[in-house]
C-alpha cells in the first residue's frame, strides 16, 4: 500500500523536503552569506524582494481562488503582519520567520491533501504545527555540535511563533472562505 494518497501530496512533501534541506544547508553556509547579506543595501533588497514575492503570491492566490473583496482584505491584512514583523526584526530572525513559515505551510496542505484524500487525521493544524515545530527543535539542537553556531532557546520559541503565526493565518484565511460560501448558500 502507498505511503502517499496522491500525486499531490508526494509532491507537497518533496517540496517539505526540500524546504528542510534548505533550513538545514544553512547551517554550513550561513556565516558566509551573513558576512554578505550584513549591508543594509543588500538587506533591503532582499527585503523587497520577498515583499513583491509575497505580493505575487496573493494576488496569484486571489485569481486562482476566486477570492472575494473580503478574503483579499484578509490576505492583505496577512501581509501587512508578516511586512511590520520584517521591519522590526533583525536578519536572523527574518530569516527564520520566512524558513519556518514556509516549511509549516507545506507541510500542513500536505496532511490536508492527505486529509481531502479520506485519510483520519486528528486536528491536522496542530499535527501541522507539531513536526515543524520539532524540526526547528531539532535544527537548533544541531547546532550544539557545529563549531561558530549556537544553540539559542529563544531561536526555538520564534521558529515556533513563525510556524503557529503561518499556519493560524492559514486556517483563518480558510475559515473565511467557509463563511463567505455559507453566507453564499443562505441566499
Amino acid at each position: 500500500m502507498p505511503f502517499f494518497t496522491s500525486k499531490k501530496e508526494k509532491h507537497l512533501w518533496i517540496w517539505v523536503l526540500a524546504v528542510f534541506a534548505a533550513i538545514f544547508s544553512t547551517l554550513f553556509i550561513g556565516q558566509p552569506l551573513a558576512a554578505i547579506f550584513g549591508n543594509q543595501d543588500v538587506q533591503a533588497l532582499i527585503f523587497g524582494s520577498v515583499m513583491i514575492l509575497v505580493g505575487i503570491t496573493i494576488v496569484v492566490h486571489a485569481f486562482r481562488t476566486k477570492a472575494n473583496k473580503i478574503e483579499i482584505t484578509v490576505l492583505i491584512g496577512v501581509v501587512a503582519v508578516y511586512s511590520m514583523l520584517f521591519l522590526r526584526l533583525g536578519l536572523p530572525e527574518r530569516s527564520h520567520l520566512m524558513e519556518y513559515s514556509v516549511l509549516a505551510i507545506f507541510i500542513h496542505n500536505a496532511i490536508n491533501e492527505r486529509v481531502k484524500q479520506g485519510k483520519k487525521v486528528f486536528i491536522p493544524a496542530l499535527l501541522a504545527i507539531m513536526i515543524a515545530f520539532m524540526v526547528g527543535v531539532f535544527d537548533e539542537c544541531i547546532q550544539i555540535f557545529l563549531p561558530n553556531r549556537v544553540f539559542d532557546p529563544m531561536d526555538i520559541v520564534f521558529n515556533g511563533f513563525a510556524i503557529v503565526m503561518a499556519i493560524g493565518f492559514s486556517v483563518l484565511i480558510k475559515w473565511v472562505r467557509r463563511q463567505i460560501q455559507k453566507r453564499k448558500l443562505k441566499r
